[in-house]
């Protein structure tokens, strides 16, 4: 039996898709060992679905790229500062930064300070850039939750306590995923080779990328008449966005456009073309074979070039994991029609390529495979002495 007794207070703040997806798994997760529990921060749809509070909408904190977040300075720190008022006043038990470091580590580092338990799911990755942040961040968690197997050591290396979790989409995810079921539940043609499209889940993303990622679809449906195209979009606004464009370049592109529902587009398609980030582990899990196209601001791009902030040799999560560039990626000024669209009919004309990228996928999913919902769950609950008693 689970220790009980008075409501547990959980503050949880994530700060867009992915990071809903995670929070919304954690938040689940807790619920089922300790059904006396209130979660309240910044929730998304799927933390909301799952019993969150917010405080407000979460798209006030999706704002990615050096350029972005100073134009929203003042905004975000007015919201970080009301969320630090609002916490010191209704004191969680423990409060958990999902994701997005650079708002989240800042406010656990204050809260700490006054004697809240602190834990953030997703550590941030300075083992590839900007490596000196691993000394805020002792100052800020009590708890890291990591969520790739090479973190952990990392981590605890530098003094960070640190637990690995695993993936939660690996648990999530089946390991084999079925492309026709996936066709039939968003009305998709059979018989079509499909591309899907993902130009991100942030405005700024998808403002940068709907151009080059319309005008790649249209360069491969010249090579192949056959194709058709899908696009999830996470809401209206970004909907908006991508339709706008789409009528100014191609109105005639076959293409369907989904209200969210990422994974099962992903699912539907042969191959994708996707924004980096969270989408890009998603492909991996789902074993589709992707491109990787990237753009931030000029002026973002130009600092962590000349500052030599990153570290790896590689941007998307997929490509990381394999250790090689399994996923052609093209960042910045190579982000355009005429390097992807190659990239991606080499794809589809080369299926022993696409079944050593699968096999190499699976191995991977399996690796990622650990439970991690529940292990994050009680990591938190073991924190604050509300874990399963000896």
């Amino acid at each position: 039996m689970n220790k009980q007794g008075r409501e547990l207070l959980v503050g949880i703040v994530a700060n867009e898709a992915s990071g809903d997806l995670l929070a919304a798994t954690l938040v689940r997760a807790i619920r089922r060992q300790v059904p006396n529990v209130r979660f309240v921060g910044v929730a998304g749809p799927r933390m909301l679905e799952a019993g969150c509070e917010t405080l407000f909408d979460i798209e006030r904190l999706s704002i990615m790229g050096l350029m972005e977040v100073l134009a929203h300075l003042r905004e975000l720190l007015a919201l970080r500062a009301r969320l630090e008022r609002y916490f010191l006043a209704n004191r969680p038990d423990v409060f958990i930064g999902v994701d997005a470091p650079d708002f989240n580590l800042g406010l656990e580092r204050r809260l700490r300070a006054q004697g809240i338990k602190t834990v953030h799911l997703v550590s941030p990755t300075v083992w590839a850039w900007r490596p000196g942040r691993v000394k805020g961040i002792r100052r800020a968690v009590d708890l890291m939750l990591s969520i790739f197997p090479f973190e952990e050591t990392f981590l605890r290396q530098h003094g960070v306590p640190a637990t690995y979790v695993g993936h939660p989409l690996a648990d999530e995810i089946p390991l084999e995923v079925d492309r026709d079921e996936a066709r039939a539940t968003l009305d998709l043609p059979q018989e079509r080779p499909i591309i899907a499209l993902l130009p991100g889940s942030r405005l700024s993303e998808v403002e940068r990328l709907s151009e080059p990622f319309i005008e790649t679809a249209a360069s491969c449906l010249a090579a192949r008449p056959d194709l058709a195209f899908v696009v999830p979009l996470v809401n209206a606004r970004l909907r908006a966005v991508f339709t706008e464009t789409l009528q100014r370049l191609a109105p005639q592109l076959p293409v369907t456009l989904v209200d969210g529902r990422s994974r099962e587009a992903m699912a539907a398609a042969d191959c994708v073309l996707t924004a980096s980030g969270t989408a890009t582990l998603e492909a991996l899990l789902l074993k589709r074979p992707m491109v990787v196209g990237y753009r931030v601001h000029p002026l973002s791009y130009h600092v962590v070039k000349q500052l030599r902030l990153v570290k790896v040799a590689h941007v998307a999560m997929a490509n990381l994991l394999a250790g090689c560039a399994l996923a052609p990626e093209f960042i910045q000024d190579a982000c355009r029609a005429d390097r992807m669209a190659p990239a991606l009919l080499g794809l589809l004309e080369d299926p022993a390529r696409v079944e050593r990228i699968q096999t190499e996928y699976a191995r991977i999913h399996g690796e990622l495979r650990r439970d991690a919902a529940a292990t994050a769950a009680m990591a938190v609950l073991d924190l604050i002495g509300r874990g399963e008693p000896c």
